[in-house]
């Protein structure tokens, strides 16, 4: 068998940007591979005539023993982010945290709408795949979490202001209210986010993808007053 070349030429308009072209390049010979297992030589700086230059050689030893850690959880999650950004082109890091509950992967980087997607079905789709890899069938599995740019946070924000509106108009005019679609992830947010809110009650309804959560009233609210006219 043929040995795989170990070292790629990168250019750039600066050279972060040629360091990164020679990884994904390489990437595409070494699975999973990273920046932290690569040296780097500077051909050429970059200036208003040309672009960077450099050399990236495979630390290949360093490939391979990373390449053994992925047999923990953690490991395999990081390298399928990082595949999959490098396959979107996106310069991008990924932190991975972990305690007994939650696994969780956060992609830092310029530019990550396209890793998130519409509403964040790419994101949403990258964390379902994660999941699978992390824990390959095993029934003990942890929850596996995939952020970038802060994106989990505002988008529960969202769904929080959401809910609430649905709830003030559900206790109004004393009905149900309909929230628009949601992937299941979203909607099991919504349903913690009101398991507390002993005056209404919630539940879905709908065939995936427009299955939609309904807020429904418990009990008719003193200050709904008379139904308004229609």
């Amino acid at each position: 068998m043929a040995e795989v070349p170990a070292a790629a030429e990168g250019r750039g308009e600066t050279l972060g940007e040629a360091k990164w072209s020679a990884v994904k390049e390489l990437g595409r010979r070494f699975p999973g591979l990273t920046a932290d297992h690569v040296r780097f030589e500077v051909l050429s700086e970059a200036s208003a005539d040309a672009d960077a230059l450099v050399r990236a050689e495979v630390d290949e030893e360093g490939w391979r023993q990373a390449a053994d850690l992925r047999a923990e959880p953690a490991e395999r999650v990081r390298s399928l982010v990082n595949t999959v950004c490098a396959g979107l082109g996106l310069r991008a890091s990924v932190e991975v945290d972990e305690d007994e509950e939650e696994l969780r992967a956060t992609v830092n980087g310029e530019d990550l709408g396209l890793l998130i997607g519409k509403r964040g079905a790419t994101i949403d789709a990258l964390q379902h795949l994660a999941l699978r890899a992390a824990f390959r069938g095993e029934a003990d599995r942890r929850r596996v979490v995939v952020d970038a740019a802060g994106y989990r946070e505002r988008r529960e924000a969202v769904l929080h202001r959401a809910a609430e509106h649905a709830v003030s108009e559900a206790l109004d005019f004393g009905r149900p209210v309909e929230l628009e679609p949601m992937r299941p992830a979203e909607r099991k947010v919504v349903h913690l986010h009101l398991r507390e809110r002993t005056e209404v009650e919630t539940h879905s309804e709908g065939d995936e993808p427009d299955r939609r959560l309904v807020v429904t009233p418990v009990r008719r609210s003193p200050s709904a007053g008379a139904q308004p006219d229609r």
